[in-house]
């Protein structure tokens, strides 16, 4: 009981809303107060390197403070730094022009942190009813520097809930070290006929992800779907239908004079290529959370397109961290019962490292990255707490859950079935052609995979490290599939070239054939980053690329995982079709 209550609770924590007000209900009585939170500011160019609004020396407005606001686990994790401005709005009331609320004298400290936040572009985000509003906080001009010291909020309402935020800076006056600022501020409300389900529609840049370059991809991925199901079609049917004939012509010929004249290719390795993969605990950790990623994936894309996560601050992480969670008994489940298959007996080591391979990665690279923002002050920096829950997620739902998995595989699926009997002692692998060498197999596996997604990679590089918001989901939706069929196609073929070069680790072979993906898609990172890009500074450079080997390695797996399913049901079709034994 108390085990299922502790679930709850991390179930509750991972998917909480964060403040419970009526705010949150976004429903407003005439004249009710409208919160206008401030969230963070930082270099346009460096979009994750972001810091607490009052950290630069701006006021906050003269009204009662109000509680700093609780961020969840998704937005801590993202940096969001809530705070109240001061400033009073109420919903429907007017704010006549340069109505002040606040003013700062500066000094030479306070001249050089706003001098340094105009040259490098510094911008804002603000929070009016979770809609976010965006602003710049000056300008340079003829070597002369600026703030703008004005804020007209322009508020589009339908009926008692708020539909359009519109931000205008105004009134520019020059930085000078002993110069006094008076903010002022003013409030402009306006009926709009949009409906409060299609106030988001304005954030979303139709005509960057409806390009016909996007629908052209699609197209092309498609033929190359067509083209590679029909290249394995001609394997299945042509080659190894010709080999099945040649095999069983002569049903009268005994085995000796098969195996002097007949027997060939892939089928000199019947009796080692069902061996265990070398490194079986790591193997089949890496499968198992392959099949956990897989799974994960597909589900956050569904809930994206019928729940438009997008809408809601921080909501898209928090229903990654909950999927992730609860569908940990896949990850044990497919990976201890590969493990079993592979004869493994310290299954125990196994689990724990199928259970905290990802998290471990994860985190730690986080952590790393954490270092660096605690230096630089930046919100991006992980409160304690947060790795408190974090860890206590680990502990308390994915690895119990795990274990659970693991056992039911281990019993349900974990004994070997294989359709030819293991040779006690290994058989030679021959000298072959430098192309069928696995290592040039693993190279060239990746390509084909990821041209099928180059093109939407750049959509989400640009959503997730610009400022565009990612809504196309279905798109999304279609080039995962293309890329889970055309990885299982090009690995069979890897799969067949090896195997009919008598060469029987074809395990591995097509796990990092299929993964290889990944590092077609880091290089690409590294390509946008230089090229696509104005990011600058250690910290966001060490984000940057710290995050994207997280991505691409989370790709290469979930790649590898489909790749080698689709080579495992390949490999057990030819050989059990025909009988060798």
């Amino acid at each position: 009981m108390e085990q299922l209550r502790l679930c709850m609770f991390l179930a509750f924590l991972i998917s909480s809303t964060g403040v419970y007000s009526d705010e949150h209900n976004h429903i407003y009585k005439d004249y009710e107060e409208v919160v206008l939170w401030m969230n963070t500011v930082g270099p346009y160019h460096n979009r994750q390197e972001t810091y607490a609004y009052f950290t630069l020396p701006f006021c906050v407005g003269a009204k009662e403070s109000i509680s700093h606001y609780h961020e969840t686990l998704s937005e801590a994790l993202q940096g969001v730094e809530l705070e109240f401005s001061g400033i009073d709005i109420e919903f429907k009331n007017p704010v006549p022009k340069h109505t002040p609320y606040c003013a700062v004298q500066l000094d030479y400290e306070k001249y050089k942190a706003f001098v340094y936040a105009v040259k490098n572009h510094y911008w804002y985000q603000m929070y009016i009813d979770d809609l976010p509003i965006w602003g710049v906080v000056g300008e340079m001009k003829d070597n002369n520097y600026y703030i703008w010291t004005h804020k007209k909020f322009e508020i589009g309402y339908n009926g008692k809930q708020i539909i359009d935020v519109n931000l205008t800076s105004e009134e520019k006056v020059l930085l000078a070290p002993d110069a006094k600022l008076r903010f002022t501020y003013e409030v402009i409300w306006k009926p709009v006929s949009t409906k409060f389900n299609d106030r988001f529609d304005k954030y979303l840049d139709h005509n960057f992800f409806q390009h016909r370059i996007h629908w052209f991809s699609i197209f092309n991925s498609f033929m190359m779907v067509i083209f590679l199901v029909g290249l394995v079609s001609m394997i299945l049917m042509r080659t190894l239908g010709k080999d099945y004939a040649r095999y069983s012509k002569d049903e009268d010929i005994d085995d000796m004079e098969r195996d002097l004249g007949d027997e060939y290719g892939w089928k000199q390795v019947h009796g080692d290529v069902f061996r265990p993969a070398s490194n079986a605990v790591m193997f089949s950790s890496l499968i198992g959370a392959g099949y956990q990623l897989t799974l994960v994936v597909f589900s956050v894309i569904i809930f994206a397109i019928l729940g438009e996560l997008y809408t809601e601050r921080g909501s898209l992480l928090s229903t990654s961290i909950f999927v992730y969670a609860i569908t940990s008994p896949v990850n044990g489940y497919f990976g201890g019962s590969l493990y079993a298959r592979m004869g493994g007996k310290i299954w125990i080591k196994q689990m724990l490292l199928s259970a905290f391979m990802l998290p471990a990665l994860v985190c730690g690279t986080a952590f790393f990255i954490n270092f660096i923002a605690i230096y630089y002050h930046a919100s991006r920096a992980i409160p304690f707490g947060t790795m408190v829950a974090v860890t206590c997620i680990c502990l308390f739902v994915i690895l119990p859950l795990t274990l659970v998995g693991t056992v039911l595989g281990r019993n349900l699926a974990g004994q070997p079935d294989y359709p030819c009997r293991i040779n006690a002692v290994p058989r030679p692998i021959p000298e072959k052609k430098w192309f069928m060498e696995p290592g040039v197999i693993i190279l060239l596996g990746g390509i084909l995979p990821f041209a099928s997604i180059f093109i939407e990679m750049y959509f989400i590089f640009t959503s997730f490290w610009a400022y565009k918001i990612y809504y196309v989901y279905g798109f999304m939706l279609l080039v995962f599939l293309i890329l889970m069929i055309v990885t299982i196609c090009v690995t069979i073929v890897c799969t067949y070239i090896l195997l009919n070069a008598e060469d029987y680790r074809w395990q591995w072979t097509s796990f990092l054939a299929a993964g290889f993906t990944s590092g077609y898609v880091y290089l690409y990172a590294i390509y946008y980053f230089f090229f696509k890009t104005k990011m600058y500074g250690l910290f966001q450079t060490a984000f940057y690329f710290g995050y994207m080997a997280l991505f691409s390695g989370a790709l290469g797996i979930m790649c590898g995982t489909v790749g080698y399913t689709g080579a495992s049901i390949f490999v057990r079709k030819i050989y059990s079709t025909v009988k060798i034994d």
